[in-house]
């Protein structure tokens, strides 16, 4: 639930930060339109779709949707030993308020998301490379909270949110339909700014 605000979109904030960070292994910057080929060798595969949000019915469905700009704004990439390796998505959001106060909620939090071609599982770049995206938000952002999502089913993605120091805040009973599957279990994650430091 969001937060009505006729202020600008937070997500342009992210134009205004020094492109890229760097971790130990890995190069986070935008993604760009020249490398949504790159990215569909790895969101192509039925095994990285099983739980994302969607599956693309070909390259150029995925060239279509993912090309999208407001997708492109809030899309990232991290690369390892210099190609991608994975996305991540930082999508600023209201947190929610009584109308008298909408203002003081406008983009505060951000919603979460990631991917990792499996080729390249096993090393824990999707750990390192959520790290530094929860960096990002609280660090050069600003934010307060940040949130992630998943069918509880999603092993993978829960051990992620876990490493990073993210709380699980709900467990839904059968709340999101999958594709292949039916309705399931889904789970919310979050953390908040003071967390972040202070665990830090």
């Amino acid at each position: 639930m969001t937060s009505s605000s006729t202020s600008a979109d937070p997500q342009s904030r992210l134009d205004a930060l020094d492109w890229p960070f760097h971790t130990e292994r890995l190069t986070v910057r935008r993604s760009t339109i020249e490398d949504l080929d790159s990215l569909w060798k790895y969101r192509g595969l039925p095994e990285v779709s099983r739980w994302t949000s969607w599956h693309p019915a070909d390259q150029e469905d995925w060239r279509r949707y993912q090309g999208d700009p407001a997708r492109m704004a809030r899309t990232l990439v991290f690369e390892y030993e210099g190609s991608i390796a994975g996305d991540l998505m930082l999508m600023i959001q209201d947190g929610w308020a009584q109308r008298e106060a909408a203002d003081l909620a406008h983009g505060t939090q951000a919603e979460l998301g990631w991917a990792l071609d499996p080729a390249l599982g096993g090393k824990g770049l999707a750990t390192e490379a959520v790290r530094e995206l929860i960096r990002i938000a609280f660090d050069e952002l600003g934010l307060r909270r940040v949130t992630a999502g998943a069918f509880a089913d999603n092993e993978r993605s829960t051990r992620v949110m876990e490493r990073v120091g993210m709380r699980r805040e709900a467990y839904n009973i059968k709340e999101s339909f999958h594709r292949d599957l039916g309705w399931l279990d889904g789970i919310e994650y979050a953390l908040l700014a003071e967390e972040w430091r202070t665990r830090a």
